[in-house]
């Protein structure tokens, strides 16, 4: 059955039918990390949001290329056209190449979401690898008359974009003229012609360590000319999702708009998307309160509040744990961190897990004795309703009472309904959702021995062409969330 997907537009404040520009395929582009510290629970929700939608794409039938960059240059302080590059600043700081932090860091950032268990978008382009694209953009820019040249620097003439195409500030709702009343001028910015203008491109100054030569000067590219560059280079231009943090609306991906319109005369991408912030016991997360929490203190549960010099953390929260914790609010809502969230949180998720399996050990009945509402349905209009995952959680939920109702002998489910919750758990809790069951804890060992066994028993099968024998191993272990994957030096397998 066809799913019919809506999702929410920041662009035009209201929630949408998601209609590709290509039948049965969609281009999605993501704003990455800066690649300047290590990843924290901030960069987590952005992956995990979009993970969930490149998932959900895919499971409903599309072809999805998901682009998702790396800011590695050209990302100054403040977010403001003056100040170091954050990048430059970390590597004169520790006595390093600025490319040595990117890559140390970017590895950091990989390593983290492949705990969390996000999925590799299909291109990870790097900022620093497309500067000509980059200064090609800014070329057409200043061709169509929406740019000038400053002491070396590009800026782009934001009140004369506004003059002919009254577009600034459609995404984020500001006001030009409130910009104009309440933008403070800052040190350095006289060469702009308006305080709010943009640089596309800065020249460096003698000791800036990442340059690189345009017709204006040796120099950098401003931080929001990469994406539209790189979204426009493997997606097309325009293309159908540009999603990230509700922090990037303005100025990040409003100046992204204006580039594109002022180069192109039309905007980047059809849907806007974003995900709320994150915040920790009530107040927003920061380097500067103290609160600001690294992925790997929360998997090793240590972090200690500079403030005050108190423990932030009651124990260690795991990768899934902290997915879960994530997906239980929509993507569009705040959610607050504490431990007693973290600590709810993992235990409702042990207790799904537990729910699944349970499912195979309870006898089925020979008639149908207890009606089973369609929580494939159910959980299917959740999604489709702008990617609810808490109301798809909810579902599970009740799945799970039903399941240990069963399981306790009141109530009696057939094979069938059985073998549909089985279907309906591993689609959702795992295939969409992305949560993996992590508690074997410290049993690994065990349980590669195990699995080395039954690959073992089924090569014999193979070997003797006992097909079904060998077919019923693979296919049970896939009922329980293992891939068996046979290959040229014999199987192999994963935990989904």
């Amino acid at each position: 059955m066809e799913q019919q997907l809506l999702i929410y537009n920041t662009l035009s404040r209201q929630k949408e039918l998601f209609r590709p520009l290509t039948p049965d395929h969609v281009g999605l582009y993501v704003c990455g990390p800066t690649v300047y510290g290590d990843p924290h629970l901030g960069h987590a929700r952005p992956a995990i949001t979009f993970d969930i939608l490149f998932r959900y794409l895919r499971h409903i039938g599309y072809k999805v290329r998901y682009v998702r960059n790396i800011t590695d240059v050209g990302h100054l302080e403040h977010d403001a056209d003056e100040g170091e590059d954050k990048i430059a600043k970390k590597a004169r700081l520790e006595q390093l190449e600025p490319m040595e932090v990117a890559q140390y860091y970017t590895n950091r950032y990989h390593a983290a979401m492949q705990a969390l268990n996000v999925l590799p978008p299909s291109i990870e382009p790097h900022a620093s690898g497309h500067i000509i694209e980059q200064i090609a953009l800014v070329q057409q820019i200043l061709d169509a008359g929406y740019a000038y040249v400053s002491n070396g620097s590009v800026y782009f003439d934001v009140r004369k974009y506004q003059e002919q195409t009254h577009k600034y500030g459609q995404l984020s709702g500001r006001v030009i003229e409130d910009m104009l009343a309440t933008t403070r001028e800052l040190d350095g910015q006289d060469e702009k012609r308006f305080s709010g203008d943009f640089a596309l491109w800065k020249k460096a100054s003698p000791e800036h360590i990442m340059r690189w030569p345009s017709p204006w000067s040796d120099g950098f590219p401003g931080w929001h000319a990469e994406c539209t560059a790189m979204g426009a280079k493997y997606l097309g231009s325009p293309f159908d999702i540009h999603g990230g943090g509700m922090d990037l609306i303005f100025p990040h991906h409003e100046s992204e708009i204006a580039q594109c319109v002022a180069s192109t005369g039309h905007a980047p991408c059809r849907y806007w998307m974003h995900n709320n912030m994150i915040t920790i016991e009530g107040q927003k997360m920061g380097k500067s309160l103290g609160n600001f929490i690294t992925l790997e203190e929360f998997f090793k549960g240590s972090h200690i509040n500079p403030k005050d010099g108190k423990e932030m953390l009651q124990q260690a929260y795991g990768p899934m744990t902290i997915r879960f914790f994530i997906l239980q609010a929509h993507y569009r809502s705040t959610v607050d961190f504490s431990n007693e969230a973290l600590i709810a949180a993992e235990k409702g998720m042990n207790r799904l897990m537990q729910a699944r399996k349970a499912l195979n050990r309870i006898t089925p009945s020979k008639s149908a004795q207890t009606q089973v509402p369609d929580y494939r349905a159910l959980c299917y209009e959740a999604m489709n309703d702008d990617l609810n995952t808490p109301i798809v959680i909810s579902h599970l939920f009740d799945m799970a009472k039903l399941i240990n109702s069963a399981a306790d002998g009141k109530a009696n489910l057939t094979r069938p309904q059985l073998d549909e919750m089985c279907s309906v758990m591993d689609t959702f809790m795992f295939d969409i959702m992305g949560l993996a069951d992590t508690s074997a804890g410290d049993n690994t060992a065990l349980i590669g021995g195990l699995m080395e066994l039954i690959l073992g028993i089924r090569a014999t099968a193979k070997a003797n062409k006992d097909w079904a024998t060998s077919d019923h191993l693979r296919d049970s272990l896939a009922a329980l969330g293992v891939t068996v994957r046979d290959g040229k030096e014999g199987a192999t397998w994963e935990v989904r």
